[in-house]
């Protein structure tokens, strides 16, 4: 007992300080207690933003980046030299050639190819995920209206009339939110989408550039198989203008009738050679009709073409023409799209920051729901802040980066492509130069010799298998000829496309 009384008497010293009144006391210990009270909550809330901010940190884009760059074809390689002066591309290019039904030809292939409308549905789409991502940079307004009949509780928070009956309860109201865009989240997501409308159109301009040069090569080759024609109908002449002199030497006796069966004998295969291109021709007259989107109606109409000379070769070709091409120009604008989706998942990382509002009515039972006193308005600022996803947004992050290092790879191995294939048609431009100047002189030479050969032969002073063995020589090099004329054509349309277009030679003052 007497433990106990100490214990208390203590506790009253210490609660009843010298100089103090029991009220004065309490009142000191209440504002103590709200003192520390208003320190806890202030620190709480500390606490809750430090972990708040930690938390953030835990969702951040840092340590994530690209790994590729784009090449610069300048930077590559200043020029494709082959001498001291330039060319610039042009826009139909095929007119060069001076053939209006090419022209003709090319123009009704670039209006009803099915896989230009192809791509012309292509950009439709590209053009409405554009509008859907503009639209997201937009206030949005929604209307809704509804009515519920039910009956209220007779115990609940409904008072009476309403309390235990059925009532009525309109509504109509005009919605409205809209984004702010702090961190430009839906502008990168525009970006995206535009370069995603300029890709479909450049990938449109490529597909164009493929069909003209299609058309354009069918049409050459369809010429080259009318030159070869006409080589196989002179030979055809020829071999029958020998076969005539053979008869008449075997009849004299001068020959046998081996060389008058060898003479027929070629007289017949070059009957086949004509008849042969024949065929050849047909064929390429149907492939024109397909590639212009026609029937075969339309290829029996084809004239023979009347193509113009190759172009001389400009003697330089800058690097940075080949940029130019369409299908580069496309690629690059896929790895703008691939950087601005970059944007748009780095953006996941920041605040969220959305406004929604609305105004209308709203009653309990219609009669009263038209009045003004019944309108109803209410605004809702929300934010949202990414902490912790589990890793979903850097994921999403590294799969952004990782599609742009992609895109941007693809360009530059289309870019190191181009190139080698403009390289590759020059090279073969300068060899074909330097064949055809070797092959007119051995077709002249050739040409000599048979004629010497054929004068001998009537005079009797030589024989037929010498006549058949320098005419096989000289046919051989008037097909070398026709071939290497062709080929100069095709390395020359093949030049024009791998430019993204046509060429024309540029003084070099002009380039200056």
């Amino acid at each position: 007992m007497l433990n106990s009384k100490t214990t208390i008497k203590s506790v009253e010293e210490r609660s009843e300080p010298s100089g103090l009144s029991g009220s004065q006391a309490a009142a000191n210990g209440l504002a103590e207690a709200v003192s520390a009270r208003i320190r806890n909550r202030r620190g709480r809330q500390l606490l809750a933003v430090s972990v708040a901010l930690a938390l953030a940190a835990c969702a951040s884009p840092g340590g994530l980046g690209p790994n590729a760059s784009l090449r610069d074809t300048a930077g590559i390689g200043a020029q494709l030299a082959t001498g001291a002066h330039g060319a610039a591309v042009e826009a139909g290019w095929w007119r060069a050639y001076g053939d209006p039904q090419l022209d003709a030809l090319v123009q009704e292939a670039l209006q009803g190819s099915p896989d230009l409308r192809v791509a012309e549905t292509r950009i439709a789409q590209a053009r409405a995920q554009a509008a859907q991502a503009g639209a997201a940079l937009q206030p949005s307004v929604s209307a809704t209206a509804s009515a519920t009949r039910q009956r209220y509780s007779a115990y609940g928070m409904v008072p009476a009339p309403y309390a235990g009956n059925y009532a009525n309860t309109p509504e109509a109201t005009l919605d409205f939110s809209f984004e702010l865009d702090f961190w430009g989240r839906n502008r990168a997501r525009l970006q995206a989408a535009m370069s995603g409308v300029e890709a479909a159109q450049l990938e449109r301009s490529q597909a164009e550039l493929v069909l003209a040069a299609a058309v354009v090569r069918t049409y050459g080759e369809l010429d080259h198989h009318y030159a070869l024609r006409d080589l196989a109908a002179d030979t055809v002449a020829q071999r029958s203008r020998i076969g005539e002199l053979t008869a008449a030497r075997q009849g004299a006796g001068l020959e046998t009738r081996v060389e008058l069966r060898q003479s027929e004998s070629a007289v017949f295969a070059a009957r086949t050679m004509l008849a042969a291109e024949d065929e050849q021709i047909a064929l390429l007259r149907n492939q024109l009709a397909a590639l212009v989107g026609a029937g075969p109606e339309r290829g029996r109409q084809l004239s023979r073409p009347a193509l113009a000379p190759v172009a001389t070769l400009p003697p330089e070709v800058p690097a940075d023409l080949v940029g130019r091409r369409p299908d580069l120009q496309a690629r690059l604008a896929r790895a703008r799209a691939a950087g601005a989706t970059v944007d748009v998942a780095k953006a996941a990382f920041y605040p969220n920051v959305n406004l929604s509002a609305f105004v209308g009515l709203q009653a309990v039972g219609f009669d009263h729901f038209l009045r003004s006193d019944s309108r109803i308005v209410g605004i809702t600022p929300a934010l949202s802040l990414p902490i912790l996803d589990g890793g979903r947004l850097r994921a999403g992050l590294a799969q952004a980066y990782s599609e742009q290092d992609e895109a941007v790879e693809q360009y530059n191995g289309a870019v190191l492509g181009a190139l080698q294939d403009v390289a590759d048609r020059l090279v073969s431009w300068q060899a074909l130069d330097r064949q055809r100047a070797e092959q007119q002189q051995a077709q002249a030479a050739a040409e000599e010799a048979y004629r010497l050969a054929l004068l001998r032969y009537r005079e009797g002073l030589s024989n037929y298998l010498t006549v058949l063995s320098v005419e096989t020589q000289v046919l051989e090099q008037r097909r070398q000829a026709v071939e290497l004329a062709a080929r100069s054509r095709d390395n020359a349309i093949e030049l024009s496309r791998a430019l993204g277009g046509g060429f024309s030679a540029t003084p070099a003052a002009a380039r200056s």
